[in-house]
C-alpha cells in the first residue's frame, strides 16, 4: 500500500463539497484509493454489466441511498449527473458522493453541465517518486524513469516490457474508441510514438500531421484525446512583458516516462543511457514528477518553459504567486557553470526567487548565482515548500 499524497486533500475537501470527483488515467490507483479512505461507504462500479444496467435504466432508484455513496467510471451512465445535482441540492450534506473516471473529457463535459460549483475536481496521476520513497540521492533515476509510475508494476514487480503493452492495447482498445472516431488503429499506434519522439520539443502539428499521414484537424483531435485521457500534457511558455521576440507552441510531455520509454523501444537502463532522447527523457521525469507534486496537492500546476528567438531558453519556471523559479534541467551528473548561462541571462530579465540546475546524480553546489541539485534533492525540497499548503488537511 502506497501512501497517496492527495488522499489528504480528498479528505479535506468532502468536508466543505456534496460532491467529490476523482479523474485520472486508467490504471493510477483511483478505486482502490477511495475504498480505502472510504471503507465504509457503499460502492458501485459502472464497468459492472449490471450496476451499469440498473443505473441506465433506473437513475432514481440506482441513487436512492441515505448514506454516502462512491460510484467508478460515473461517465459510462450520463444522466446520473443530473439527478445527482437535484440531491445534493436537495440535502446539501457535504461529501455524499465520490465519483470516478478515467475519461476526463466526458467527466468535464457532465460536470459544467450539471454538477458547476457542487463537485471539488481533483486528478489522480500514476505514482510519483516521493510516494514509492524513492526520493533517496542514490537512487538510479534511469530505473524510475523505465518503470514508470503505475502501481501495478510496483505492486506485483512487473517488467516495464510486460506491462506496457497491455496497458497500450487496453488504452486503445477502450478509450480511443470511446473518446473519438479512430478509424485506423495501426495509424494512431504510430502518431502516439511520433509524440514520444517529440518528447520536450515544442509542438507543431502540422509536421506531426505530415509524418502520421493525416490532416491537421486530425492530429488537433487525437493530441486532445491523449490529453484528456491523461497520457500527455502540454508545458504553455511563460510570457511577460520582455521586449524580445518570444516561443509561442507549447511542449509536448508524457505523464509516464515508463510509457514513454516503452513507446521509444527503449525496454533496458543500458538502450535509455545511450539513446539520442535521453536528455528529453531526464526532463521529461523531472517535468511529470513536478507536475505531480503539484496536483496530487489539489493545487494547478503552475509550471511553463521558457524561450526567445536568440536561442535562450529556461526548461521551466514555477509561478507561485509573485515569485518566480527558473530551473534548468541536465541528464549529466557533473555540475558545470555552462549549464547555467541562461539562467544567469534569464534573471537580468525578469526577479527570481530561485534558479536550479537540476542534474541526474546527486550533487548539490551553492554557487555565487546558481544552485546546483540532484533529482531528488530538488523534489524534496519542492514537497517541503508546499507541505504547508496541506497543514489543514485531515490525517490520512
Amino acid at each position: 500500500m502506497y501512501q497517496r499524497i492527495i488522499g489528504k486533500k480528498i479528505l479535506s475537501l468532502a468536508r466543505k463539497f456534496p460532491v467529490i470527483t476523482l479523474s485520472g488515467p486508467r490504471q493510477s490507483g483511483k478505486t482502490f484509493l477511495l475504498k480505502y479512505l472510504l471503507s465504509e461507504l457503499e460502492y458501485r462500479s459502472l464497468e459492472d454489466p449490471d450496476t451499469r444496467e440498473f443505473a441506465l435504466e433506473d437513475p432514481r432508484g440506482f441513487l436512492k441511498t441515505s448514506k454516502p455513496m462512491i460510484i467508478d467510471e460515473i461517465q459510462k451512465a450520463p444522466a446520473l449527473f443530473s439527478y445527482i445535482q437535484g440531491i445534493v441540492d436537495t440535502r446539501n450534506t457535504p461529501g455524499f458522493f465520490y465519483l470516478s473516471g478515467s475519461e476526463n473529457f466526458l467527466l468535464m463535459e457532465k460536470i459544467s453541465q450539471s454538477l458547476a460549483g457542487r463537485t471539488a475536481i481533483l486528478h489522480l496521476l500514476p505514482l510519483s517518486m516521493a510516494e514509492l520513497n524513492m526520493l533517496n540521492d542514490s537512487t538510479d533515476c534511469l530505473t524510475l524513469m523505465l518503470k514508470g509510475g503505475y502501481p501495478r508494476p510496483w505492486d506485483v514487480n512487473i517488467e516495464p516490457m510486460d506491462f506496457y503493452p497491455s496497458y497500450v492495447a487496453t488504452y486503445l482498445e477502450r478509450d480511443i474508441r470511446s473518446l473519438t472516431a479512430v478509424h485506423d488503429i495501426t495509424r494512431f499506434q504510430r502518431f502516439l510514438k511520433l509524440c514520444a519522439a517529440r518528447t520536450g520539443q515544442e509542438l507543431n502539428l502540422s509536421a506531426l500531421a505530415l509524418d502520421t499521414g493525416v490532416t491537421y484537424n486530425t492530429i488537433a483531435s487525437w493530441l486532445s484525446v491523449l490529453e484528456t485521457s491523461f497520457i500527455i500534457f502540454r508545458l504553455p511558455p511563460y510570457h511577460s512583458n520582455f521586449k524580445k521576440r518570444l516561443i509561442k507552441n507549447s511542449k509536448l510531455y508524457f505523464h509516464d516516462t515508463g510509457l514513454a520509454c516503452y513507446l521509444l523501444g527503449i525496454r533496458k537502463e543500458e538502450d535509455l543511457d545511450l539513446h539520442s532522447l535521453k536528455g528529453a527523457l531526464f526532463e521529461n521525469f523531472v517535468l511529470s514528477e513536478t507536475f505531480k507534486t503539484y496536483s496530487h496537492c489539489g493545487i494547478q500546476p503552475p509550471l511553463y518553459f521558457w524561450r526567445d528567438h536568440g536561442g535562450h531558453e529556461i526548461d521551466m519556471l514555477i509561478e507561485d504567486g509573485q515569485a518566480l523559479t527558473a530551473v534548468e534541467i541536465k541528464a549529466g551528473q557533473t555540475p558545470s557553470g555552462d549549464q547555467g548561462k541562461n539562467l544567469i541571462w534569464f534573471s537580468r530579465l525578469t526577479p527570481l526567487e530561485k534558479s536550479y540546475v537540476v542534474n541526474a546524480g546527486s550533487v548539490v553546489q551553492e554557487r555565487s548565482t546558481l544552485h546546483f541539485i540532484g533529482w531528488a534533492a530538488f523534489l524534496r525540497e519542492l514537497g517541503e515548500r508546499l507541505d504547508g499548503l496541506k497543514s489543514d488537511d485531515s490525517d490520512f
